[in-house]
């Protein structure tokens, strides 16, 4: 591999010295960062010159938060984000259908409907699937991944009858005023059945999860992550990496609730890359989705009777031993915590762990997604050392549902950037791919502009810098995963994971950061993805 010399560009460190004029990379790690002078003069006669043209040169992009093996899964399954009417999710299940020649008895799987979009925001139920197929069992995935809704033939596989119970932390959806399953399954209950679906053949999830590497090289990302592995996920994992077929950094984090062996038999990965994949702790799940109205709240959803909540998956008891788990074995924990109330559970959870003999208070742990948490709750964080990971997309995807169903005040409280920066709380910012497009600089627009769909500011005074917003992917990113001395900034002896931009995030228009292009992304010096 030639040296690179790169120059005649914006080049954006994410060190106290912002902008730099030129950098040099040798044998794929930066080797020199100054002005053009200095680095020139270390360069040989093999070094390759690479003039930006006033093109942006940036630290590649970290994903603090998604699930690649799931995004691979989607790639084989009926796209259904955006569709706005049941006929139209009826419709693109028929084609399917048709243009792959389902056998019957095969199943038909869709992913990414929203009933948020829907008329009366009502999931569809196992009537409209009926009018698909009888003879094809059908699953389809709500954006959340949190629900979904099948046919009658797959609510006789899966043995769901009128004397089936609601698992704890889920529920059956009923036909009115009985106890019919109506198809719609929800939290513990979609994620519980959904497993007995017959899977493909390894080879073929592999080379599906293979693919979705590229997705996210396309948004300037070079690490990635599989916020949920079980037996599955660690199979697939475990053969891209022995296979060598992992272009990316795939941090992995083992169920805790019923994976927790993964860590003890793959010794080899933990908390170190091999051949690109490592294993970088546990994940746990506390509650649902806001818009799904699952997430577990202090007070209750506006659009609800009865003063409706959500609800917890654990009891207090059972958090508490999940997470003592976590810090007496010395490894991170990712939580995923939408509503407050979980927030106050996790919180509430590390703060008497962390107080008992030869607890660890160094392990970073995570507060996925965050979405309604509380400015206390930041306070909280900050004692012990807790990162919050936002989905500040939700202020555009679903802001207007939220606006609905908490009220403004709330809703513009949501993923609280500003105050987040303020309190001195270091923070990241995903997608959790594939509930959305693993899109970067659209997350970047969203934390800067905090814009809903329908065009409402929601929560102006929680907007960021470019600067911040952009921190959140890289070198706070890199800290979250304990890689902040070889990833996440233009320094000299880290890696050169480095994408190039067509404009400058700091210098444009904030309303038109969304529409810049990713042209090259680059990992270790070697370009993976070009425009």
């Amino acid at each position: 591999m030639k040296n690179q010399l790169y120059y005649n560009g914006d080049i954006i460190t994410m060190e106290k010295d912002t902008y730099v004029e030129a950098i040099l990379v040798k044998n794929g790690i930066i080797s020199k960062v100054g002005n053009y002078n200095d680095v020139i003069t270390l360069s040989d006669a093999d070094t390759e010159l690479i003039d930006l043209n006033g093109k942006t040169l940036l630290p590649a992009f970290i994903d603090p938060h998604s699930h690649i093996t799931a995004l691979g899964s989607t790639l084989c399954l009926v796209p259904l984000s955006g569709a706005a009417s049941y006929d139209e999710i009826a419709q693109r299940l028929r084609d399917f259908k048709e243009k792959n020649n389902i056998l019957p008895g095969q199943w038909i799987m869709g992913f990414g409907y929203d009933n948020n979009i829907l008329p009366n925001a009502t999931h569809p139920t196992k009537e409209l699937l009926d009018m698909v197929s009888t003879e094809n069992p059908i699953l389809i995935t709500h954006a959340s991944g949190h629900m979904g809704v099948v046919n009658s033939l797959a609510l006789k596989e899966f043995g769901l009858t009128e004397a089936s119970k609601d698992p704890e932390g889920g529920r059956i959806g009923r036909v009115s005023n009985t106890n019919e399953p109506n198809g719609y399954l929800e939290e513990k209950a979609f994620m519980n059945y959904a497993q007995k679906i017959p899977q493909k053949s390894l080879q073929e999830v592999c080379q599906y999860t293979a693919s979705a590497q590229d997705i996210y090289l396309k948004y300037g990302i070079t690490t990635v992550q599989d916020g949920m592995v079980k037996n599955a996920e660690m199979a697939q994992l475990k053969y891209l990496a022995e296979n060598h077929m992992l272009k990316l950094d795939i941090v992995g984090y083992v169920d805790i609730k019923d994976s927790r062996n993964l860590l003890e038999e793959n010794n080899e990965y933990v908390k170190k890359y091999k051949n690109n994949f490592k294993i970088g702790g546990y994940k746990m799940f506390l509650d649902g989705s806001p818009q799904g109205k699952t997430a577990w709240l202090t007070k209750p959803y506006l659009t609800s009777e009865d003063g409706y909540r959500g609800y917890p998956i654990y009891t207090d008891d059972a958090a508490y031993e999940l997470v003592e788990t976590a810090v007496k074995s010395n490894v991170q924990l990712l939580t995923h915590c939408n509503g407050d109330a979980a927030a106050d559970q996790l919180i509430n959870c590390f703060k008497k762990v962390l107080t008992t003999p030869n607890a660890n208070d160094n392990t970073r742990p995570v507060m996925i997604h965050a979405q309604t948490v509380r400015y206390d709750q930041i306070d909280a964080m900050k004692e012990i050392k807790m990162i919050p990971s936002y989905f500040v997309a939700h202020t555009y995807f679903w802001g207007d549902v939220h606006i609905e169903n908490l009220g403004m005040e709330r809703a513009a409280k949501i993923s609280p950037l500003k105050t987040t920066i303020e309190k001195g709380v270091p923070f990241t910012l995903h997608q959790d791919s594939p509930v959305i497009m693993p899109d970067m600089l659209l997350t970047v627009w969203c934390a800067v502009n905090r814009i809903t769909k329908n065009g409402v500011s929601i929560g102006s005074f929680e907007q960021i810098s470019p600067l911040e917003a952009l921190k959140g992917i890289t070198i706070n990113a890199a800290y979250q995963y304990f890689e902040e001395d070889t990833k996440g900034s233009i320094k000299e002896g880290k890696y050169a994971d480095l994408v190039i931009l067509d404009k400058n995030p700091l210098k444009v228009d904030p309303m038109t950061i969304k529409d810049i292009k990713v042209l090259n992304t680059i990992k270790r010096g070697e370009i993976l993805y070009s425009i």
